[in-house]
């Protein structure tokens, strides 16, 4: 958690102060972002630190900003998953999204990244909140702005996705 004399000073508009917390909060940015925009992860991680950057002032709780931060990061991997989808741009499968890996097993992340690719961006969006960054389903239904039992059936099917995409490789 940032120090909250930075925050203050950040809310402010102080240029230093923005600077260092938009810093420490670019890595978590990324981290939400890349599995589910994929290769457009960096746009959205970007597009999400500009909305940051310009809201920053309205936050009142300091406590609040990593869930401040992870709604605007999702909300904006999301959008730019799917504004990309729209315009049926393709994507690389040698490059790889930027995810917690088991053993660190090259091979292993190219596969993650593929079978996820394969997914909605809705769907990577629910598997990354519950399932990396550990949040339960009213947490992810808030996140993402829907009901909770459409966070359990895009969930399931997410799941059920990922299993049969990755059991065709």
């Amino acid at each position: 958690m940032p120090d909250p004399a930075l925050m203050r000073a950040a809310q402010r508009g102080d240029p230093m102060a923005l600077s260092e917390l938009m810093e420490t909060l670019l890595p978590y940015v990324g981290r939400i972002c890349g599995p589910i925009a994929l290769q457009d992860g960096p746009d959205a991680a970007q597009e999400a630190m500009i909305k940051i950057l310009r809201g920053i002032g309205t936050l009142r709780d300091p406590d609040a900003l990593y869930g401040w931060v992870r709604v605007i990061a999702v909300r904006e991997a999301v959008r730019i998953a799917k504004q990309k989808r729209n315009q049926n741009m393709t994507t690389s499968p040698h490059e790889v999204a930027d995810l917690p890996l088991p053993a660190k097993d090259p091979q292993l992340a190219v596969d993650i990244a593929d079978t996820l690719r394969r997914l909605s961006p809705e769907h990577r969006a629910v598997l990354v909140l519950r399932d990396l960054e550990g949040l339960d389903e009213d947490q992810v239904s808030e996140i993402m702005a829907v009901r909770p039992g459409t966070v359990r059936s895009r969930l399931f099917r997410a799941r059920t996705s990922f299993r049969k995409a990755w059991a065709d490789d």
